[in-house]
């Protein structure tokens, strides 16, 4: 087969298809069986029977997709005042019936010229964000939360071709959980750098992610390495997430069994660098996919801690609805093995809009400026696909 025409050809036709990052290059999933589009009412349906059905041990036996921000705070009993919305889906998974693998180096050129416009509105300016960061600044000092990540978004009317962007996202700021999905009325691109929930056989792993630093000439990754762990700040957010995370984690696994497998180590991305753990565990006997889903989603990286009380609040904040941002992309096998991401550096195109959402962690000694600002950062590298 070559990969380069199949592409092409498969972005020319109106026939749905996702790409997600793999160890060794990525997997193109296509030849959608079932589209399930989900709602409150049929979730908890969905994650129970999918997560049973008999495998055949095909590498179609799964579904792929992704569940949204307000679907998982449904789901763990937390609620969201009325937001304005584009009233985008809560989640949709599909059924393959094609799998093929490509290359790390995606060949694609794009054989109709776009113009998509690089002029992007901003939700929230750097006052008004001050505002709320001292809102919430408040908060931690009375005790009701420790850390916050206050969302921004980015938005700008414009048509994409979402293959030449995540193309060209993957060519500059390769993720280990980058996902690309192209549907007839929506696509979404990602390089999340960060995976949630690796479940093979009786065995979990989360890789919480806590601590950015913007690259500079002067910096590689040793010397990143060294600056986490000399500023207060970093260590305290990072030690926050951890707990936090190997606490989710307890609820599912075996007493005793949630280790930390890599703690505090630097991964280096296009325009910045991370701080990062990997955490692991035993599942208990018979625990279940959605016990699984309930516990660990949405992942506590991206909403602050602790978690609960602190969806609250941010929920009580928020006038726009998050859509897919920090929900979890991934897959359900038939045997009832998984993988999610959280859905974070990521362009949602729906109705000829494009929106990228970015948050930035807030604790007691964190700095206004230098938390829009990070903001920025973040959303930097896919708001120069635009241009």
């Amino acid at each position: 087969m070559n990969k380069k025409n199949y592409l092409l050809d498969l972005n020319n036709s109106k026939k749905p298809f996702i790409i997600y990052k793999s160890d060794k290059g990525f997997d193109l999933y296509t030849d959608f069986s079932k589209k399930i589009i989900l709602n409150n009412k049929n979730i908890e349906k969905f994650i129970n029977k999918n997560t049973k059905l008999k495998s055949t041990h095909k590498e179609t036996d799964l579904f792929i997709g992704f569940f949204g921000y307000e679907i998982l705070n449904n789901l763990i009993d937390v609620k969201i005042k009325k937001q304005k919305t584009i009233n985008f889906p809560k989640g949709i998974f599909y059924k393959p019936e094609t799998k093929v693998k490509l290359s790390n180096n995606l060949e694609y050129k794009k054989t109709r010229s776009s113009e998509p416009s690089d002029l992007f509105k901003i939700n929230i300016n750097k006052k008004s964000y001050k505002v709320i960061f001292d809102k919430f600044k408040k908060k931690i000092k009375s005790g009701e939360t420790y850390q916050i990540k206050i969302c921004t978004k980015y938005s700008n009317k414009s048509e994409i071709d979402a293959l030449d962007f995540f193309g060209r996202l993957v060519k500059s700021n390769m993720a280990p959980e980058a996902f690309m999905i192209k549907d007839k009325n929506y696509s979404i691109i990602s390089c999340s750098p960060e995976n949630l929930i690796t479940k093979k056989n009786n065995f979990i792993t989360t890789k919480p992610i806590a601590g950015t630093l913007k690259k500079t000439k002067n910096l590689n990754k040793n010397k990143a390495l060294t600056f986490f762990r000399k500023n207060l700040k970093e260590t305290k957010e990072h030690n926050m997430i951890v707990d936090m995370e190997r606490n989710d984690l307890s609820r599912i696994c075996k007493p005793g069994s949630v280790k930390i497998l890599k703690k505090k180590i630097v991964e280096e991305y296009k325009d910045l660098y991370h701080y990062v753990s990997l955490i692991g565990g035993q599942l208990k006997n018979k625990v279940t996919s959605l016990e699984i889903i309930k516990a660990m989603m949405p992942g506590g990286s991206v909403i602050g801690c602790p978690k609960i009380s602190t969806l609250n609040l941010l929920n009580k904040q928020e006038k726009q609805s998050r859509n897919i941002y920090t929900g979890s992309f991934g897959y359900l096998k038939f045997n009832g093995d998984m993988r999610f991401n959280i859905i974070i550096r990521s362009i949602l195109n729906f109705k000829g809009k494009s929106e990228i959402s970015v948050a930035s962690g807030v604790v007691i000694d964190s700095n206004a400026a230098h938390e829009f600002n990070e903001n920025y950062i973040k959303a930097k590298s896919l708001m120069d696909l635009y241009k």
